[in-house]
């Protein structure tokens, strides 16, 4: 997948969602991570996207959703056209997910903490089907990672031997009021993930061929992959800027970003 043309996408919706603003810097940081998953690393087929034995992927970072979107165009799942209706009146591309089985959306989400219970319950039933070849992809925020209920989830994808689960977590290091470390230390990230039964690996998020490693991995407890990444990736004045969390992208600073990444500077 193109991951420069993903980010153009990416400010497209943002632009077009003009005062009310966007996820910038989530999505941005999620490019490359949904770029591995939809480009061969992830069982998912575009031209029957509900096929009984496909990948499934639960973004419970939902706020990230239009990395998502801007993946499922290049698949030819959504038009360019479709993408400038992020956000308005009966688009079907929302803010956050909603449940669309032509795109292969299966799951809504946008209040953190959840998609990894949820993945558990997939995870499970998968089992009971004795459908072995599927997995289940849960995506979340280290910010997101503050709830407890992410980690009571953990335990019990552990206690439950759920080698179908994978979680992967977008450590940017920010979240909506600040550095993740400020607003609750993180610590020994990985060793928290290890101590509760998870085989874990540690990553560059922006790296598409060592994240698609790390997911066709095979292991015989539930996956954690950490993928260290960039809120905000690819554009300067939103790189590591808390406040680019939620921003409004306005013409000049749009054709300030498409600039930059067209000629690298």
């Amino acid at each position: 997948m193109d991951t420069k043309e993903m980010r153009r996408d990416i400010l497209k919706m943002g632009l077009a969602a003009k005062s009310q603003g966007a996820h910038m810097g989530g999505s941005l940081s999620l490019v490359e991570i949904m770029a591995a998953l939809y480009d061969g690393a992830m069982s998912f087929e575009p031209a029957d996207p509900s096929a009984e034995y496909r990948d499934r992927l639960i973004l419970s970072k939902g706020h990230g959703v239009m990395a998502q979107y801007a993946a499922l165009k290049q698949l030819g799942l959504l038009t360019e056209e479709e993408l400038l209706s992020y956000k308005a009146n009966g688009s079907r591309i929302s803010a956050h997910p909603a449940v669309n089985t032509v795109l292969g959306i299966d799951f809504a989400s946008g209040s953190l903490g959840q998609g990894l219970s949820l993945g558990i319950g997939v995870a499970l039933s998968l089992r009971r089907k004795d459908n072995e070849r599927s997995r289940v992809f849960v995506i979340l925020g280290d910010g997101e990672c503050d709830e407890g209920s992410v980690w009571e989830a953990a335990m019990a994808a552990s206690h439950y031997g759920l080698a179908n689960m994978v979680a992967v977590i977008d450590k940017n290091g920010l979240q909506y009021d600040g550095s993740t470390e400020d607003v609750l230390a993180l610590a020994d990230f990985s060793a928290k993930w290890k101590a509760f039964g998870w085989e874990t690996f540690v990553v560059d998020g922006h790296d598409v061929q060592a994240l698609r490693e790390a997911f066709h991995r095979r292991t015989e407890k539930p996956l954690a992959i950490i993928a260290e990444t960039v809120k905000g990736k690819g554009v300067s004045f939103m790189e590591n800027m808390s406040r680019w969390h939620n921003g409004v992208v306005t013409q000049g600073l749009y054709e300030q970003a498409i600039m930059e990444l067209e000629t690298g500077k």
